[in-house]
């Protein structure tokens, strides 16, 4: 029984870890997979997502969600500088999410149509590889 005039240490509450939830996406046609997923898949969704999202285009998101690769087209500059520019955009795109917490090792694979890039995604719920085209 506790009294008005006991003195008691402090209780600590148990922060609750949000477990970020998604729907699923099919990474190759894009399409919903009618389940939900949970933890480190729905961070890969949300990485999906916002890697094809550019940013400013959709009054919908906030200017802090999607990338800015367009910047990139139609510029000369060196294969360094791009693949640079390229790493910090990815990077930049993925940590506004709290549970990613970084990328590295970064690589650029250029075709004539299309730009794909490699990296490993470091978050709280587990790290992994992700390749992607942009």
């Amino acid at each position: 029984m506790m009294f008005p005039f006991e003195e008691t240490e402090e209780e600590t509450q148990e922060e609750n870890l949000y477990i970020p939830r998604e729907y699923g996406i099919n990474f190759e046609t894009g399409q919903l997979s009618g389940k939900m997923v949970e933890g480190y898949d729905a961070l890969l969704v949300w990485a999906w997502l916002a890697l094809r999202t550019p940013r400013y285009r959709y009054y919908i998101y906030s200017e802090d969600y999607g990338q800015e690769y367009e910047n990139l087209v139609g510029k000369s500059y060196s294969e360094e500088l791009t693949d640079s520019e390229l790493e910090r955009m990815t990077e930049e795109c993925l940590t506004e999410n709290p549970y990613i917490t970084g990328i590295e090792n970064f690589t650029c694979t250029k075709d004539e149509e299309k730009v794909t890039v490699s990296f490993r995604m470091i978050t709280e719920f587990g790290d992994g590889e992700v390749n992607t085209d942009v």
